[in-house]
Parts: structure tokens; C-alpha cells; sequence
């Protein structure tokens, strides 16, 4: 459940905005911060800085034990290896210097349950203070390891689950069966009742397909059934040109690129019943002469041009130390933008081994970055089919050099990371 926290915040006889001390410090706002302030239409919208480090990935492995449809391993040629106790002892030494202490999310391109040490990891990552999350495609999560889980103080596990049956689910976790990872999260939820615990909570994430859609209903029902409390539904990433058919997002990037004439007017709805009757005469009704639509205050089909890694604070490790601004820039790969292949070249910033993460965090060439990404001047190529800088993220047609957003699934809201 979504707590909703509200606080109240001041203005000083000099004209200044004084906030409460726990937002101050809960999100960085330090002496001499800086931080975007958005105007909205009602509001302002106070974004926390960009010094302000608040999550880290961390890629124990990219190693797994399955041969998934989805998987980025499909396409790439990349060593497959684990983080070494040196180099995770050291990122765990280093996060001591922030305060107060980043989420540490173990996960990024394979399996963390695959790793040897995973439980003393977890352990050591709750050390700090931390809030621990990790996410587990569900088959090695045996009651050993629930259970040493549940006792690291893990919480928050998410669980991949593609399918609702049998037959949907092994379509696309090659190497799994759904009765047996359905079994694993009952198990670890009885586990952690037993130990009268409210945490570790439990997430299901889903990866929508054409071929996996129809499931939606009945996975959300297979999570209420084993007390989810959280549910994340993203778009597939075609890797591979047999996904490219998967997709259901293609009209949604259309409305993002292809705006309306301004003269067109907006349209406000209330929030209203989802149903049959009401999805048809409300999809014609806004396919017609129409600029933008907003619901319940939330405007559809703009282009978000937000990256959800930067706003949230967050930096990506590798299993060899590597530190990215996001998992998309983790590793080298290739993936699908409608008919056309896009070559994304990973952006190390440096590693771990050879400067401290506090050094790499504050480097000025990685906080302008992070400063461009946030302001979005990038050219939009998820859609651009005008000229070959579309089909890579080394520069585009705005001056803007590796690494490139302008062609970020994720930027867009199209796909999703917990």
C-alpha cells in the first residue's frame, strides 16, 4: 500500500522556503544544493537535487540458471562472471559515506539468487541502514533460502512472473515451471508469518507482451492470493527481431511524436468505471480532433522525456565494478525501435576498484551528464527514421555526444524497472 506523506513547509521574513528538516535531509537538500523546481498547472513540483545519491543497482551477477524469451543475453556478447567479496566489500565500505544511506537494489542483468553469497550480501547491504530490495526470477528461492533471507532483514523480494499458467508462463521462462516458483513464494510467505514479520514484502513484476497480455487479470489475482503488495507491469524491450511483433506500445509512442496541432482543444475527464462499454466510446472519443487528454489530472500520450534513473537518485554497479548512470547503460547490447535496429553502447563512468564511488558520483563530467538528462535536450529518435545517428546513442542531430537518451524506452515510460 502507498502511503500518502504530506508535511508543511514555510516561508522566512527574508522570502525564503523553509522545508521540515526530515524532507531536508531525507532528500538531500543540503546548504548550497541545488534542485529543479517544476511549475505545473495548479502547483509546483519540487525535484530533489542531482548530488543527492538515493539508490544503487548492484549486479551481483549476470549470470542465470534460465534461458528466457525476453532476455538481453539473447543478443550480446558479454563474459558472464560474479561480483567478487573484495569488490562488494569495498562498494559497502564507500556507501558509509552518504547520508543517510541509498536503497540498495540487488539486480540488473541476471539472476542474484544465482550468487554464491547473495544472503551475506543482503546482510551487510541492511548494515548500513539501507533499505534492501532484490528481485529473483522465483526457482532458486528454496525454503533455505527464504528463510535466510527473511532472517537478513530483506525488504522488499520481487518475483518475475510472465504467466498466469503453466503453458503461458514456460513460454516465456524457458527452463521454469509456475507451479513450483508459486510454490517458493507461498513458502517464503509462510515463512516470514511464522516469524510473525511484516517484512520482506512481496512484488510481482510482469513483462507485457501481445502473447502474454490476456494473463494480466490472473497474475494480479495469483499475487493477492499470496499477499503482493506490490505489482509492476512493463513493456517487452525486443532484443530480438521475433519480440518486435510482441510490442503494444506502438501507437503510444506515435502520440508522443507525432503531436496534435496546438489550435486543438484539451480535453478533462473525471475518473469513471473501466468497462467494456466505457473503453470503446472513450477510445473514439479521443482518437477525434483532439490535443491532449487528461485524467483525473494526469495527461496521456505526451512525451514524458523524464529518466526514471536520475530522478530516483540512482547509479548502476556492474559485476566487475563497473558504475553507470543506469542499468540501460550497463552493458553494450542492441534492441529493436519498431523496424529498426539500435546499437547502445555502455557508459562506464568509472570503477570502483580505481576510485572511491563518493569521488565517482561527484566526478563533474558524470553530474553534467546527469544535469543533461534531466533537462532532456536530446533529439527524439525513438520514432526519427531521418538520418543513421537514430540507430545508435553515440550522437544526435542536437550536438549531443555518447551517451545519447534520445532513443530510451525507459525515458518515454515504456519500460519499467522496479
Amino acid at each position: 500500500m502507498v502511503v500518502k506523506r504530506q508535511w508543511r513547509a514555510h516561508v522566512d521574513e527574508k522570502g525564503r522556503l523553509v522545508l521540515p528538516e526530515e524532507v531536508a535531509s531525507s532528500y538531500g537538500l543540503k546548504p548550497g544544493a541545488e534542485a529543479c523546481i517544476d511549475e505545473k498547472r495548479d502547483s509546483l513540483s519540487l525535484r530533489p537535487p542531482l548530488t543527492h545519491l538515493r539508490k544503487v543497482y548492484i549486479e551481483v551477477t549476470n549470470g542465470c540458471n534460465l534461458d528466457c524469451r525476453t532476455c538481453i543475453r539473447n543478443i550480446w556478447e558479454e563474459p558472464i562472471g560474479q561480483m567478487d567479496g573484495e569488490t562488494f566489500e569495498r562498494i559497502i565500505d564507500q556507501l558509509r559515506s552518504f547520508s543517510p544511506p541509498p536503497k540498495i537494489f540487488f539486480g540488473g542483468f541476471g539472476e542474484p539468487l544465482f550468487h554464491p553469497d547473495i544472503v551475506e550480501m543482503v546482510a551487510k547491504a541492511k548494515s548500513l541502514g539501507s533499505s534492501v530490495e532484490l528481485i529473483t526470477n522465483g526457482t532458486m528461492l528454496t525454503p533455505i533460502m527464504s528463510k535466510s533471507l527473511i532472517e537478513a532483514n530483506l525488504d522488499l523480494l520481487w518475483v518475475s512472473i510472465d504467466g498466469a499458467t503453466p503453458e503461458s508462463y514456460a513460454d516465456v521462462r524457458l527452463g521454469a515451471t509456475l507451479p513450483e516458483v508459486l510454490s517458493n513464494i507461498k513458502t517464503f510467505r509462510d515463512l516470514r508469518m511464522k516469524a510473525q514479520l511484516l517484512t520482506p514484502e512481496i512484488g510481482f513484476a510482469f513483462v507485457a507482451m501481445r502473447r502474454n497480455i490476456a494473463d494480466l487479470a490472473a497474475v494480479l489475482r495469483l499475487g493477492y492470493e499470496r499477499d503482493v503488495s506490490h505489482f509492476l507491469i512493463t513493456n517487452v524491450l525486443p532484443y530480438t527481431s521475433e519480440l518486435r511483433d510482441e510490442a503494444l506500445y506502438t501507437h503510444a509512442l506515435m502520440d508522443i511524436i507525432y503531436q496534435p496541432p496546438l489550435e486543438l482543444p484539451h480535453v478533462e475527464l473525471p475518473k469513471m468505471d473501466v468497462n467494456e462499454i466505457m473503453n470503446e466510446r472513450l477510445y473514439r472519443a479521443l482518437h477525434e480532433n483532439v490535443q491532449t487528454v487528461s485524467i483525473g489530472g494526469g495527461i496521456l500520450g505526451e512525451a514524458s522525456d523524464r529518466c526514471p534513473f536520475i530522478e530516483s537518485g540512482s547509479t548502476a554497479i556492474s559485476w566487475e565494478g563497473n558504475l553507470s548512470p543506469c542499468l540501460p547503460l550497463l552493458h553494450t547490447h542492441s534492441y529493436y525501435l519498431d523496424e529498426r535496429r539500435r546499437f547502445s553502447r555502455r557508459y562506464v563512468v568509472g570503477n570502483i576498484s580505481e576510485k572511491n564511488l563518493k569521488e565517482l558520483w561527484d566526478e563533474p563530467q558524470y553530474l553534467s551528464f546527469r544535469e543533461r538528462v534531466q533537462n532532456f535536450s536530446f533529439s527524439h529518435c525513438i520514432f526519427c527514421a531521418g538520418c543513421e545517428l537514430a540507430l545508435a546513442n553515440e550522437e544526435d542531430c542536437r550536438g549531443n555526444t555518447h551517451p545519447t537518451c534520445g532513443g530510451c524506452l525507459w525515458a518515454q515510460g515504456v519500460i519499467q524497472c522496479p
